[in-house]
């Protein structure tokens, strides 16, 4: 079974409108307040069928989720799995499958480091998990949209943001287009596969 994050059927409007007027300061705080100056954080240049996505992490904010994704992505974990999982208007989800649909085997779960501090914003990328708040291992999601309500707090312990997009937004978009079908007993597969082809960690010039 794949880790599933569910998207939202009805969201109060009068909610929305408080996340959108005070998640992006928080977003800013945690950047400004929390990350000691010398030490620059992590980037990770992600390669796929249709384009390059840059991310920076968090280890300040989400250590043990950051330390977990990095060892993935060094060991070269990520390479030809697929975003299996697209969602337009919600999220793009990978890191889990290979083209044929054979699930990864993966190291023990991950502790839930979901936290007010990163939030659930359009271009963030977080863990995706089961419905035990501890249970994510390799599999991932970007956000399409702002959504509140994976955050943690609003409707349980919420989804761990680890890291956002800094370059690639618009191949992050590119992939949330794609015609998705149901295979395997999964949905919202594309038809044809976005392959991961590469993920690799940026190292500090110097």
């Amino acid at each position: 079974m794949t880790n599933l994050v569910k998207p939202l059927k009805t969201v109060t409007p009068v909610l929305l409108m408080a996340l959108a007027l005070l998640v992006p300061a928080s977003w800013a705080m945690a950047q400004t307040n929390e990350q000691p100056a010398n030490e620059p954080l992590p980037m990770v240049r992600m390669v796929t069928s249709e384009g390059v996505i840059e991310l920076q992490l968090r280890p300040d904010v989400a250590p043990d989720t950051v330390a977990n994704f990095l060892q993935y992505a060094r060991e070269g974990f990520f390479d030809g799995t697929i975003f299996h999982r697209v969602i337009p208007g919600f999220m793009i989800q990978g890191g889990g499958f290979t083209e044929e649909l054979s699930r990864k085997s993966t190291r023990a779960p991950i502790r839930n480091e979901a936290t007010k501090t990163l939030p659930n914003l359009r271009g963030t990328i977080a863990m995706a998990r089961t419905s035990a708040p501890d249970s994510a291992t390799s599999q991932f999601f970007i956000n399409l949209t702002d959504n509140g309500f994976l955050n943690a707090g609003v409707r349980g312990p919420g989804y761990a943001v680890f890291g956002k997009v800094t370059q690639g937004m618009g191949v992050v978009d590119t992939i949330a287009r794609k015609q998705t079908t149901r295979k395997q007993g999964m949905a919202d597969v594309p038809v044809e596969p976005v392959t991961i082809e590469t993920v690799t960690v940026v190292e500090p010039e110097g």
